[in-house]
Protein backbone atom coordinates (compact mmCIF):
# COMPACT_ATOMS: atom_id res chain seq x y z
CA UNK A 1 0.00 0.00 0.00
CA UNK A 2 1.38 3.35 -1.06
CA UNK A 3 -0.31 5.80 1.32
CA UNK A 4 1.31 8.83 -0.22
CA UNK A 5 0.05 7.81 -3.67
CA UNK A 6 -3.49 7.44 -2.31
CA UNK A 7 -3.37 10.87 -0.66
CA UNK A 8 -1.97 12.43 -3.83
CA UNK A 9 -4.69 10.79 -5.92
CA UNK A 10 -7.33 12.41 -3.72
CA UNK A 11 -5.59 15.78 -3.74
CA UNK A 12 -5.30 15.72 -7.54
CA UNK A 13 -8.94 14.69 -7.91
CA UNK A 14 -10.13 17.47 -5.58
CA UNK A 15 -7.99 20.05 -7.42
CA UNK A 16 -9.44 18.92 -10.72
CA UNK A 17 -12.97 19.14 -9.29
CA UNK A 18 -12.36 22.67 -8.02
CA UNK A 19 -11.06 23.83 -11.40
CA UNK A 20 -13.90 22.22 -13.33
CA UNK A 21 -16.93 22.53 -11.05
CA UNK A 22 -16.92 25.85 -9.16
CA UNK A 23 -19.58 27.44 -11.41
CA UNK A 24 -21.83 24.39 -11.09
CA UNK A 25 -21.39 24.39 -7.31
CA UNK A 26 -22.44 28.05 -7.21
CA UNK A 27 -25.49 27.24 -9.33
CA UNK A 28 -26.41 24.29 -7.11
CA UNK A 29 -26.04 26.49 -4.02
CA UNK A 30 -28.40 29.03 -5.54
CA UNK A 31 -30.94 26.33 -6.43
CA UNK A 32 -30.92 25.04 -2.85
CA UNK A 33 -31.08 28.56 -1.41
CA UNK A 34 -34.10 29.41 -3.55
CA UNK A 35 -35.92 26.17 -2.75
CA UNK A 36 -35.36 26.43 1.00
CA UNK A 37 -36.19 30.15 1.04
CA UNK A 38 -39.51 29.32 -0.65
CA UNK A 39 -40.39 26.69 1.95
CA UNK A 40 -39.54 23.68 -0.18
CA UNK A 41 -37.54 20.66 0.92
CA UNK A 42 -34.45 18.79 -0.20
CA UNK A 43 -34.74 15.05 -0.84
CA UNK A 44 -31.56 12.97 -1.00
CA UNK A 45 -30.87 9.43 -2.17
CA UNK A 46 -28.10 7.01 -2.99
CA UNK A 47 -27.13 3.36 -2.69
CA UNK A 48 -24.47 1.95 -0.36
CA UNK A 49 -21.88 4.57 0.58
CA UNK A 50 -23.79 7.15 -1.44
CA UNK A 51 -26.84 6.43 0.74
CA UNK A 52 -24.70 7.26 3.76
CA UNK A 53 -23.61 10.49 2.04
CA UNK A 54 -27.25 11.32 1.29
CA UNK A 55 -28.07 10.85 4.96
CA UNK A 56 -25.09 13.00 5.97
CA UNK A 57 -26.20 15.84 3.66
CA UNK A 58 -29.73 15.71 5.08
CA UNK A 59 -28.31 15.80 8.59
CA UNK A 60 -26.43 18.99 7.70
CA UNK A 61 -29.57 20.49 6.12
CA UNK A 62 -31.96 19.69 8.97
CA UNK A 63 -29.48 20.03 11.83
CA UNK A 64 -26.85 22.49 10.78
CA UNK A 65 -23.52 22.52 9.05
CA UNK A 66 -21.48 25.40 10.47
CA UNK A 67 -23.91 28.14 11.51
CA UNK A 68 -26.38 27.94 14.38
CA UNK A 69 -29.80 28.45 12.77
CA UNK A 70 -33.33 27.12 12.51
CA UNK A 71 -33.80 23.81 10.72
CA UNK A 72 -34.21 23.58 6.96
CA UNK A 73 -36.47 20.92 5.42
CA UNK A 74 -34.75 17.76 4.25
CA UNK A 75 -35.53 14.05 3.93
CA UNK A 76 -33.28 11.13 2.99
CA UNK A 77 -35.40 8.65 1.06
CA UNK A 78 -32.95 5.76 1.39
CA UNK A 79 -33.08 5.27 5.18
CA UNK A 80 -36.50 3.84 6.07
CA UNK A 81 -36.25 0.04 6.01
CA UNK A 82 -40.02 -0.48 6.29
CA UNK A 83 -40.73 1.75 3.29
CA UNK A 84 -37.80 0.34 1.32
CA UNK A 85 -38.75 -3.31 1.91
CA UNK A 86 -42.49 -2.87 1.46
CA UNK A 87 -42.02 -0.90 -1.73
CA UNK A 88 -39.35 -3.28 -2.98
CA UNK A 89 -41.59 -6.26 -2.25
CA UNK A 90 -44.70 -4.76 -3.85
CA UNK A 91 -43.23 -2.81 -6.79
CA UNK A 92 -39.64 -4.02 -7.18
CA UNK A 93 -36.37 -2.50 -6.01
CA UNK A 94 -36.24 -0.18 -9.03
CA UNK A 95 -39.22 1.75 -7.60
CA UNK A 96 -38.12 2.20 -3.96
CA UNK A 97 -37.08 5.84 -4.44
CA UNK A 98 -39.59 6.87 -7.11
CA UNK A 99 -42.52 5.90 -4.88
CA UNK A 100 -41.15 8.06 -2.09
CA UNK A 101 -40.54 10.99 -4.43
CA UNK A 102 -44.13 10.63 -5.59
CA UNK A 103 -45.45 10.40 -2.04
CA UNK A 104 -43.56 13.23 -0.32
CA UNK A 105 -42.16 15.36 -3.13
CA UNK A 106 -43.71 18.60 -4.30
CA UNK A 107 -43.19 20.95 -7.20
CA UNK A 108 -40.28 23.21 -6.29
CA UNK A 109 -38.51 20.66 -4.09
CA UNK A 110 -34.99 19.48 -4.93
CA UNK A 111 -33.85 15.87 -5.33
CA UNK A 112 -30.13 15.20 -4.87
CA UNK A 113 -28.82 11.80 -5.98
CA UNK A 114 -25.31 10.41 -5.78
CA UNK A 115 -23.91 7.36 -7.52
CA UNK A 116 -20.43 6.19 -8.43
CA UNK A 117 -21.71 3.87 -11.17
CA UNK A 118 -24.30 6.39 -12.44
CA UNK A 119 -26.38 3.47 -13.60
CA UNK A 120 -28.64 2.62 -10.66
CA UNK A 121 -32.13 1.79 -11.92
CA UNK A 122 -33.76 2.93 -8.65
CA UNK A 123 -32.13 6.36 -8.89
CA UNK A 124 -33.08 6.61 -12.56
CA UNK A 125 -36.74 5.99 -11.73
CA UNK A 126 -36.58 8.58 -8.92
CA UNK A 127 -35.10 11.18 -11.29
CA UNK A 128 -37.78 10.46 -13.91
CA UNK A 129 -40.54 10.80 -11.30
CA UNK A 130 -39.01 14.04 -10.00
CA UNK A 131 -38.89 15.54 -13.50
CA UNK A 132 -42.53 14.57 -14.03
CA UNK A 133 -43.46 16.37 -10.79
CA UNK A 134 -41.49 19.60 -11.31
CA UNK A 135 -38.83 18.70 -8.75
CA UNK A 136 -35.38 20.08 -9.52
CA UNK A 137 -32.77 17.32 -9.89
CA UNK A 138 -29.11 17.49 -8.89
CA UNK A 139 -26.52 14.73 -9.04
CA UNK A 140 -22.90 13.95 -8.25
CA UNK A 141 -21.97 10.96 -10.38
CA UNK A 142 -19.03 8.83 -11.42
CA UNK A 143 -18.67 7.05 -14.76
CA UNK A 144 -19.05 10.29 -16.79
CA UNK A 145 -22.62 10.63 -15.51
CA UNK A 146 -23.76 7.33 -17.00
CA UNK A 147 -27.46 6.99 -17.79
CA UNK A 148 -28.47 9.21 -14.87
CA UNK A 149 -26.89 12.40 -16.19
CA UNK A 150 -29.49 13.04 -18.87
CA UNK A 151 -32.23 13.12 -16.22
CA UNK A 152 -30.60 15.78 -14.05
CA UNK A 153 -30.94 19.55 -14.16
CA UNK A 154 -27.47 19.98 -12.66
CA UNK A 155 -24.86 17.25 -12.69
CA UNK A 156 -21.29 17.17 -11.46
CA UNK A 157 -19.74 14.06 -12.95
CA UNK A 158 -16.34 12.43 -12.95
CA UNK A 159 -14.76 10.12 -15.56
CA UNK A 160 -13.96 7.41 -13.01
CA UNK A 161 -16.34 5.18 -11.07
CA UNK A 162 -14.20 4.40 -8.05
CA UNK A 163 -16.78 4.44 -5.26
CA UNK A 164 -14.36 5.73 -2.66
CA UNK A 165 -13.28 8.75 -4.72
CA UNK A 166 -16.78 9.66 -5.93
CA UNK A 167 -18.17 9.41 -2.38
CA UNK A 168 -15.32 11.40 -0.81
CA UNK A 169 -15.47 14.15 -3.41
CA UNK A 170 -19.28 14.29 -3.26
CA UNK A 171 -19.09 15.08 0.45
CA UNK A 172 -16.40 17.72 -0.06
CA UNK A 173 -18.49 19.32 -2.78
CA UNK A 174 -21.67 19.31 -0.71
CA UNK A 175 -19.96 20.62 2.41
CA UNK A 176 -18.78 23.64 0.40
CA UNK A 177 -22.23 24.06 -1.16
CA UNK A 178 -23.95 23.86 2.23
CA UNK A 179 -21.57 26.45 3.62
CA UNK A 180 -22.82 28.88 0.96
CA UNK A 181 -26.46 27.87 1.57
CA UNK A 182 -26.19 28.56 5.29
CA UNK A 183 -24.29 31.82 4.88
CA UNK A 184 -26.84 33.10 2.38
CA UNK A 185 -30.00 32.03 4.19
CA UNK A 186 -28.90 32.97 7.70
CA UNK A 187 -27.56 36.36 6.63
CA UNK A 188 -30.80 37.18 4.78
CA UNK A 189 -33.05 36.51 7.78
Amino acid sequence: MDYKKEFNNRITTLQSASEKNIKQMEKISNILIEALKNGNKVLTAGNGGSAANAQHITGDIVGRYKIERQAFAGVTISVDPSVMTATGNDYGYDEVFARQVEGIGNNGDVLIVMSSSAGSANLLQALKKAKEMGIYTIAVLGNNGGVLKEWTDECIDFPFKDSDLVEEIAMSIFHIILMQVEESLVNKR
